[in-house]
């Protein structure tokens, strides 16, 4: 187990997931990339399951999805994605949407970014689409907290994360579905996770990437080995807990529990 002295702390393993919304949810693609760190030990990539004799293939956002479903039902895990779990809290308002539960489960209707073939572009750019969109001046109060993060409704400019975001965001309701009571998405259910869940947390992998350089890695590579790296210390170190309860005052936390979320890491 990674052990800290909180025994809610308690995690199996812990990875770390670079995440890309180029092409679509079957892709292949080398901008995913996995790294995973059981009790400790250094992260190693994870290939794919169905890696062929000459070598791994790419990961697929369908294939990420399906494959942590199933690290969720075999083992407590803590995961750090790469990309908005959410939208802002202006949104929301404008969309009469009550929290995150209602949006995660409106998000795919809007825009089906998870189905077979389907260009994040494509969901953009529907004449017929009814779907409520944004504008890039809108940042959630996390963003506002890190000089670096972008706004979710910026697609075009380089090291936005708006695309990744658009193609994520229903798997995240397809692993909610899938995994049920045993997965805790922070801090959606919760500040503190309760003792025996898996936990799915968004993350910034620019927070931590100059703290664990690692040579031959590609940047997805290096970003999710990063991820993992800095997940697995702070299980260790006993340090996770705080990290878990940022320095927010009363209506801070509500909006970000209850809509927003949280990049974890920002203090």
């Amino acid at each position: 187990m990674l052990k800290s002295p909180d025994k809610a702390m308690n995690f199996d393993s812990v990875i770390g997931i670079d995440y890309s919304g180029a092409e679509t949810s079957n892709s292949r693609l080398q901008g995913l990339a996995v790294y995973k760190s059981c009790h400790g030990a250094e992260p190693q990539k994870v290939i794919t399951p169905d890696a062929c004799p000459y070598g791994p293939k790419n990961w697929s956002r369908q294939g990420i999805a399906e494959w942590l479903v199933e690290q969720l039902k075999t083992e407590r895990v803590f995961v750090g994605i790469d990309h908005c779990f959410s939208l802002p809290d202006e949104w929301f308002e404008l969309q009469s949407l009550p929290n995150w539960y209602e949006m995660l489960r409106r998000f795919p209707l809007w825009w089906p970014t998870h189905k077979p073939n389907m260009y994040v572009d494509f969901t953009l750019d529907r004449a017929d689409s009814l779907a409520p969109g944004g504008t890039p001046d809108q940042l959630r109060i996390t963003e506002t907290w890190n000089s670096g993060a972008k706004s979710i409704f910026q697609f075009k400019c380089q090291g936005t994360v708006g695309k990744s975001s658009w193609a994520g965001i229903p798997w995240l309701a397809y692993i909610r579905e899938q995994a049920g009571e045993l997965v805790h998405f922070w801090p959606f259910d919760g500040w503190q996770p309760a003792e025996g869940k898996s936990v799915i947390a968004e993350v910034y992998p620019s927070i931590f990437r100059r703290r664990y350089p690692a040579e031959g890695l590609n940047s997805h590579e290096q970003d999710a080995y990063a991820v993992a790296s800095w997940l697995s210390e702070m299980c260790m170190s006993g340090h996770l807990a705080r990290y878990l309860e940022p320095p927010l005052n009363i209506e801070q936390k509500r909006i970000a529990a209850g809509r927003e979320g949280w990049i974890l890491g920002v203090m």
